[in-house]
């Protein structure tokens, strides 16, 4: 759903800038609370992945297909605050690097794939797990509806831009229409990486889940038909580096963004097929950033797809993995300074 120039005119797209700017203000602020020395990395990582996965296109109707956008993913795994700017990152290497996403949408596009999926998400998500037992099955579970949901929401808040900036004469009801339509379908995709992502990371480190914290569940064992209270680890969880489920991470957003990516959809997204079939684009821009090396997910000069597209994956991935933990970094240590003033 990454929005191109020309779709949303000059002083809508000024007003969303600000509405991100102050978002990615806020979450700074917000994020100090929600990061410490183990969560910082981990969120530079929430970051890369999520680039990794929005290279993966999948088919969601004939002609059609979807990606995620990760503001629910993001939210649950480190916090609603740096969940914003995990997704500001990403879209900022995505248009300044790929040209994928306008550079004067840059800030419709964080306020629609980052803050709204974010607020939606994750205000679902707590009160979802404040309804259900207090289990990480709950948690799971919560993640896919919140993140279902907040596909459509983003769906509608781009067409709400639209309506008040779009710069096609286009009737909203049926922009919206099609528009949330198509969004479910991507939803569903959604809450599925969402789900089986948090689950995964549940399974081995649900202390460094941000939406997981609290469970009050302990481990039990069945001994003589009775269930017992399982021995603590020698350690306690929060004692425990995360190095090796940051290497762990850090391989499979390679993988996915250098090998798999190769066998994505071809198909438009859900915007980009919108926009086609109903003429919202007839005034979009050619991209600032159309002549980077690594434009359209290729690198230039090299022939092969495989390689080119595999290689630049690889490398978006390295960047936004370095400016996320970069960010995050410098972030904790204002907390750190702060504390110690």
């Amino acid at each position: 759903m990454h929005v191109p120039d020309g779709f949303i005119n000059a002083p809508v797209s000024a007003a969303a800038g600000a509405v991100a700017a102050g978002a990615v203000a806020i979450g700074l602020r917000g994020a100090r609370r929600e990061l410490d020395e183990r969560t910082a990395p981990l969120a530079g990582l929430v970051a890369a992945f999520v680039f990794a996965v929005q290279m993966l296109n999948f088919p969601v109707a004939a002609g059609t297909s979807g990606h995620l956008l990760g503001g629910a993913l993001a939210a649950i795994l480190v916090g609603p605050w740096t969940g914003v700017l995990c997704i500001a990152v990403v879209l900022l290497m995505q248009g300044i690097l790929f040209a994928d996403g306008g550079l004067t949408a840059l800030g419709v596009n964080i306020t629609v794939m980052g803050v709204v999926t974010v607020v939606v998400a994750y205000a679902l998500f707590r009160g979802l797990v404040l309804l259900l037992p207090r289990t990480r099955a709950s948690v799971t579970a919560a993640s896919f509806v919140a993140a279902l949901v907040s596909v459509p929401a983003a769906a509608a808040a781009f067409t709400l831009i639209y309506a008040i900036g779009g710069t096609t004469d286009v009737p909203v009801g049926k922009v919206l229409t099609a528009m949330v339509g198509v969004h479910v379908l991507i939803g569903v995709g959604e809450a599925v990486i969402t789900m089986l992502t948090v689950g995964a990371v549940i399974a081995v480190r649900p202390d460094l889940v941000y939406g997981a914290r609290g469970l009050s569940a302990p481990l039990k064992l069945r001994v003589d038909g009775q269930l017992v209270e399982a021995a603590p680890a020698a350690a306690p969880a929060a004692a425990r580096s995360p190095k090796k489920l940051w290497i762990g991470g850090v391989v499979t957003a390679l993988a996915l963004a250098g090998f798999v990516s190769f066998y994505a959809s071809a198909s438009p997204d859900g915007l980009e097929k919108v926009a086609a079939d109903k003429g919202i684009d007839a005034k979009a821009e050619d991209h600032a950033s159309a002549g980077s090396p690594l434009a359209d997910y290729g690198v230039k000069g090299i022939e092969a797809p495989r390689l080119s597209g595999g290689l630049a994956g690889v490398i978006g991935v390295g960047a936004t993995l370095a400016a996320g933990t970069g960010a995050f970094w410098v972030v904790r240590r204002r907390k750190t300074a702060a504390l110690e003033a």
